[in-house]
């Protein structure tokens, strides 16, 4: 006996102003009557601050309610019986009625650290006092209305940075202090979602061998609690461009694919922001390198050089 959720997209994703269709797929070894079934569909943005960020008491936290974009209720099919075998039964539903004001603006589908915007639909089956409501629950993706979204391509966005012994905030090697290096190049600080990052960089010089050179993507995300805003930011992806000592004055390219889901547009809501971030790290050859192998994106070693570029994801037509 069970009871699942299929939607007529197989990659799930919607937008606001589409009918949002499927069917209830039941396999049950005898037929059984029901008092209805119901789609109950749920869109929230989930906020959670860790303890220590805000720089207040953790009981504090707890008051963060989740901040509901939709909340309805769809009847399916008025009391009956389901066969027994398979059955399908055919939903069609609006996120958006006509003439219907949302309770908060539809953000697209995002899972962060610390705040996550998740589009529900569950299926409920009732079955009366005696027996328990079969039930599922299945994630849909929402993205933004297309009339919204500004025509593709857009203008890409380029800063040119440079890396030195005296951008550095943090101690360095004796030998990267006394003897330098420079790292050149450019990258795109404003992507359209479907795009990849790109750039390039050039080692120019360096009186230490390169180990590696990675960039970090990251995410900022800050949440408003009283009159305090906790920031919080965690690793997405590492994307290594290079392995070993490189050539010096060769242009490496700088080409990172945007995780799904792990990324949406650049968010400045009144509870809470959601911004990303570029870092390009240079991890030098160094025997104390060997025995620390697992360093943490927050913390910069004296074989490490670091740059930190912000970056303004969009979504396009």
């Amino acid at each position: 006996m069970s009871v699942e959720i299929k939607l007529s997209r197989s990659n799930r994703i919607y937008r606001p102003n589409e009918p949002v269709e499927g069917k209830i797929v039941t396999k049950l070894s005898s037929s059984i009557s029901h008092q209805g079934i119901r789609l109950n569909v749920n869109a929230s943005v989930n906020l959670q601050v860790r303890g220590g960020s805000a720089g207040v008491i953790e009981s504090i936290y707890g008051v963060i309610k989740p901040i509901t974009i939709l909340n309805k209720t769809v009847e399916v099919l008025k009391s009956g019986r389901i066969s027994s075998g398979t059955t399908e039964i055919p939903f069609s539903f609006k996120l958006k009625d006509r003439g219907e004001k949302p309770l908060e603006k539809f953000y697209e589908t995002y899972h962060g650290g610390d705040i996550s915007i998740q589009y529900l639909v569950t299926v409920d089956i009732s079955r009366g006092y005696l027996h328990k409501s079969l039930s599922a629950t299945l994630e849909f993706i929402i993205e933004s209305e297309k009339e919204n979204l500004p025509e593709k391509p857009i203008s890409p966005e380029m800063v040119i940075f440079y890396m030195t012994q005296d951008t550095q905030r943090h101690s360095l090697l004796p030998e990267l202090q006394s003897g330098g290096f420079r790292v050149s190049g450019k990258v795109c600080t404003l992507c359209s979602l479907s795009d990849p990052i790109e750039g390039e960089l050039t080692v120019e010089s360096s009186a230490v061998p390169i180990q590696s050179i990675d960039i970090h993507l990251l995410r900022v995300e800050s949440i408003l609690v009283g009159e305090k805003i906790a920031t919080e930011s965690s690793l997405i992806q590492t994307t290594q461009i290079a392995d070993g000592d490189v050539c010096r004055a060769m242009t490496l390219p700088i080409y990172i694919i945007l995780p799904r889901l792990l990324t949406c547009p650049s968010i400045f809501a009144g509870p809470f922001s959601i911004e990303f971030k570029v870092n390009l790290v240079i991890t030098f050859q160094s025997e104390q390198s060997k025995v620390h192998s697992k360093s943490n994106f927050k913390t910069l070693r004296s074989w490490h050089a670091a740059e930190s570029v912000p970056l303004e994801l969009i979504r396009t037509k």
